[in-house]
């Protein structure tokens, strides 16, 4: 456990050195930790809206006036097929993603029966976000062949009333510890630009690493029309570089996957997101927004001399 003289150094490595000096230390701790690999996925949205919860930056929220679109989960061939087409792209994952505090029974089994199909094809390992989930729904799952159940945090324990008060922080906490109980391998993590301090980004850090979690999704609020944070300022993509650094710094062999609003925050930046000690990233599209192809990721990470795994 790290002592509160040890977080604030390093909170102070993170925010005040030189920004060029910093991501040179994070680089070479991704390097130390993965080489020269960038693992990738992607994911589907295969359940869009009517999400019961109010998270203040979620176009899928009934409480919100985004005006997304909204459609049942996708049948069982839909989902294998999109599988089956990030397996050809070179995805090492493929993550079934539903928006909704949950999913039904029949739609568990309908997930489970493509988690099936695929995971003994050997093409792809098969992730999923569906929400919140019992120790038997996930160790239905498992059985099934999932590989990664993903289950954000978002943000501190401390600020997360801030964004949502339909579901507590614990009950988000708790989901990630049945998956890690399952036995499954978790892929939790954050969005950041909420309004959250620096404190509060190190105190989830600190948190995922004492939970296990072996991949942290990191995200970056791209403001969606209709929500409470529409007009919400964006980050500077510096900032971001220097959150994923700060992750780096206190997760050094832990996977961290940059994820949404990588092309809106990100820009031209987005090759030193590397340098700032990420070792994955979510290529394609993602839920409600456009992401970059797989054949545009593929190019950068090559052009960096970085393998593409």
């Amino acid at each position: 456990m790290r002592t509160e003289d040890d977080l604030d150094g390093i909170l102070k490595i993170a925010t005040k050195r030189p920004f060029d000096e910093l991501l040179q230390v994070t680089g070479k701790l991704r390097e130390q930790a993965f080489g020269t690999a960038i693992e990738t996925c992607m994911i589907v949205n295969a359940k869009s809206g009517l999400c019961s919860h109010n998270c203040a930056f979620c176009s899928q929220s009934v409480h919100h006036n985004s005006q997304v679109t909204t459609y049942p989960l996708f049948e069982t061939q839909k989902l294998v097929a999109d599988a089956e087409a990030a397996a050809n792209c070179g995805a090492m994952h493929f993550g079934i993603v539903t928006g909704g505090a949950t999913v039904s029974q029949q739609e568990l089994a309908q997930i489970a029966e493509a988690v099936s199909i695929v995971s003994q094809s050997g093409s792809i390992k098969m992730c999923a976000s569906l929400g919140k989930l019992d120790h038997d729904s996930l160790a239905m799952l498992k059985k099934a062949g999932l590989t990664r159940y993903h289950h954000n945090l978002e943000t501190s324990e401390t600020f997360y009333p801030t964004i949502c008060n339909t579901q507590s922080w614990q009950e988000r906490y708790e989901t990630v510890r049945r998956a890690i109980d399952a036995k499954l391998e978790v892929c939790s993590g954050a969005l950041f630009g909420l309004g959250e301090s620096w404190e509060d980004r190190a105190n989830l850090a600190i948190c995922l690493k004492g939970l296990g979690v072996t991949s942290v999704p990191l995200n970056f609020l791209h403001a969606h029309p209709g929500t409470p944070l529409a007009n919400h300022k964006p980050l500077p993509a510096e900032e971001a570089l220097r959150i994923i650094a700060l992750f780096r710094l206190l997760m050094p062999e832990t996977s961290l996957r940059i994820c949404g609003g990588r092309p809106k925050i990100l820009a031209e930046q987005q090759v030193r997101m590397f340098d700032a000690g990420a070792n994955a990233l979510m290529t394609g599209h993602y839920l409600t927004t456009h992401g970059i192809t797989p054949d545009s990721d593929r190019q950068m990470i090559e052009q960096l001399n970085l393998v593409w795994v």
